[in-house]
């Protein structure tokens, strides 16, 4: 290894400044893309693969009151571990940092598919969620790394549709694979987690030969620990109670001590990220420049919504149009569709005319219709009204991903390109995970109330009253029913097997909990196409790429001439 291949050390002594690297030709950033977008799809995917699988799981593992922690324990460890590879690929490169999270990616996907019971299940998919962090972190900051602000949009439109379509797929594949029964004698739930193995394997060959071309000058940093530790005590109980508040209660002294604990950390990894100056994870530098502020602050808004409508939309059709897990997935198709058509397009008019506003502020606007829309759904509303909330969903989040993104990376410095990017990463999952938690808390809050009202006023009708009283019926009733009168809705089987003037009031229940949930999420994305509007420098992209940092002490100011850096 060359003293080059190490970077600067202390007794280096001064050195020239670096000329910029050499731009890649179109077809050498095709190839790097490959690699990355196999990868990426591999993370996104894992994120909702389990989602149909999760009873099945569970009944084989016998441990049905524990499945949620099968989600929660990737999507803590992907989440804390998101920043440390952005700092990390800043200081060490792109390619060892993303040879070691593909690695743990394929490890954990191994180990997942071998779990004996759910407690191993959990923490073999915190191993995954460790490599996952850094597949989706790394994938775009690559692509900043080897474009210019102006072209990065048509390139990562690419990774917004493997995104799109990895989490409608995300729960087909995974109810296919669920009911599959015991292929080659492996139950078919492994085959979830053992298929990603093959496929991390593939994306590793490529990858060790493709990122040889990404070019990279390391930052003379030491990773900041305490605020490392101060970020996993400020996030881990902030997405504990994010994910398991319905079941702990909102306002109960354990939730009230994960506040308070999350609360400190945050508090705590402020003051050490000040401290700590161009080393810090999240470098207050950063939070200077105007439009990564922005693309920061959009990412959270729109996420918010965008995976709260991926977690309530399959209850509605799954409910109220009584399809199953399968079904499910393929009716998402027209937003799939949409968002990769809208995304390869806008890629392309953002790198022709370089003005990446026009694009954000209609994707944000598109992506506040389609919420809209859905908020106004029922049981009878026909085919078509579904696909159009459908397709303003996926085009929104086509035209506004990639475009925020660019936003984000657009007047970073070369040499805190992967801990911006991991910033933005970050930001997207926070929002998505108390976008979902919100969601599903308004669902089944408005749905307690609703359901307990109309099945009194339903039991008034005698019909109604004698059709309850049949002994099959008043069992399924009876079954969920509390002692204080209240309804259980935590499992929704026993709709199916209620006649329809049964399950109706039911059903309308949940529309009430579904329709606040759009609501709430219509007016988060609202918020973020006023922001855009607004506040977002209607700028053309620079051609060029902002130029390194002159040597590894610490990174340039922001280029001027491509955005204002005030507040």
């Amino acid at each position: 290894m060359t003293s080059a291949d190490r970077g600067p050390s202390a007794g280096d002594g001064p050195r020239p400044p670096a000329p910029p690297p050499e731009r890649l030709a179109h077809r050498q950033v095709v190839t790097v893309l490959s690699g990355l977008m196999l990868g990426m799809f591999l993370a996104a995917l894992d994120q909702t693969v389990v989602l149909t699988a999760l009873r099945t799981i569970a009944d084989d593992l016998d441990a049905a009151s524990a499945q949620a922690w099968i989600t929660t324990a990737y999507l803590i460890t992907a989440t804390v571990s998101t920043p440390l590879y952005g700092k990390l690929a800043d200081i060490h490169g792109r390619r060892p940092l993303y040879i070691a999270a593909i690695t743990l990616f394929a490890a954990g996907s191994l180990l997942c598919g071998c779990a004996t019971s759910l407690p191993q299940l959990a923490v073999f998919r915190g191993v995954q969620g460790l490599g996952g962090g850094g597949l989706m972190s790394l994938a775009m900051t690559v692509i900043a790394d080897i474009t210019t602000p102006r072209e990065r949009g048509r390139y990562q439109g690419w990774f917004t549709a493997v995104f799109g379509g990895a989490s409608v797929l995300g729960p087909l594949v995974g109810g296919l694979l669920a009911g599959a029964g015991d292929p080659a004698g492996v139950a078919g739930w492994r085959w979830i987690f053992l298929l990603n193995v093959p496929l991390s394997v593939l994306a590793l060959a490529v990858l060790l030969r493709v990122l040889r071309q990404v070019p990279h000058r390391p930052v003379r940093h030491r990773l900041d620990h305490p605020g490392a530790l101060a970020l996993v005590v400020g996030v881990v109980p902030l997405l504990l109670v994010a994910e398991r508040g319905r079941d702990l209660g909102w306002t109960s002294p354990i939730a009230l001590t994960l506040y308070a604990a999350s609360a400190a950390g945050w508090t705590a990894f402020a003051l050490l990220e000040r401290r700590a100056g161009p080393a810090a994870l999240l470098p207050p530098a950063l939070l200077r420049i105007r439009t990564f502020r922005l693309g920061v602050l959009l990412h959270f808004c729109a996420a918010i919504g965008m995976f709260g409508a991926m977690a309530a939309l399959p209850l509605y059709l799954q409910l109220a149009r009584g399809m199953d897990p399968a079904a499910a997935g393929l009716a998402m198709l027209p937003s799939t569709a949409a968002n990769v058509a809208v995304t390869l397009a806008v890629g392309r008019l953002v790198a022709h005319m370089g003005r990446p506003k026009p694009a954000l502020v209609a994707g944000l606007a598109s992506l506040a219709a389609g919420l809209l829309v859905f908020s106004t759904l029922h049981p009878d509303s026909p085919p078509w009204y579904l696909a159009l909330g459908l397709v303003l969903l996926g085009a929104g989040l086509g035209a506004a991903q990639q475009t925020m993104t660019t936003l984000a990376q657009s007047d970073v410095p070369r040499a805190d390109m992967g801990a911006a990017t991991a910033g933005v990463n970050f930001s997207r999952s926070i929002g998505g995970t108390l976008g979902t938690a919100a969601f599903l808390s308004l669902v089944f809050a408005f749905a307690a109330d609703g359901v307990t009202a109309r099945v009194a006023s339903t039991l008034r009708d005698p019909a109604l009253r004698h059709l309850a009283e049949d002994p099959a019926n008043a069992e399924t009733l009876a079954a969920v029913t509390r002692p204080d009168g209240t309804v259980d809705l935590e499992d929704t089987a026993f709709l199916g097997r209620l006649p329809s003037a049964l399950a109706r009031p039911f059903l309308e229940g949940y529309l009430d909990g579904l329709h606040a949930a759009f609501l709430l999420g219509t007016a988060t994305a609202l918020l973020a196409c006023v922001l855009a509007a607004t506040r977002v420098p209607d700028v053309t992209l620079a051609d060029t790429s902002p130029p390194p940092p002159p040597s590894g002490d610490a990174p340039v100011k922001p280029p001027s001439g491509t955005s204002p850096q005030g507040a």
